[in-house]
């Protein structure tokens, strides 16, 4: 029990974590979850899945933002 608890909590500090990253931990949280609910309607592998998935890519590899939407992927469309 305490190692699925365990599990759970570095899932969740994961993607907190992200939510970070992308600038977005102060947006109003059923705005955040409509925006994921609707990612989770994008079928794997479809052009719009590589396009968002390359714009991740890119900014796990740019330095963090803190407190403001990340501009990554803007320039290149």
């Amino acid at each position: 029990m305490a190692a699925d608890r365990k599990r759970a909590v570095r899932a969740n500090t994961r993607l907190g974590g992200i939510v970070v990253r992308a600038g977005l931990s102060s947006v109003d949280r059923a705005f955040l979850l409509g925006g994921l609910l609707e990612l989770a309607r994008i079928e794997v592998g479809s052009p719009e899945y590589q396009r968002l998935r390359e714009i991740g890519e890119k900014a796990f590899q740019a330095p963090p933002v803190e407190g403001r939407l990340r501009q990554i992927g803007k320039a290149d469309e």
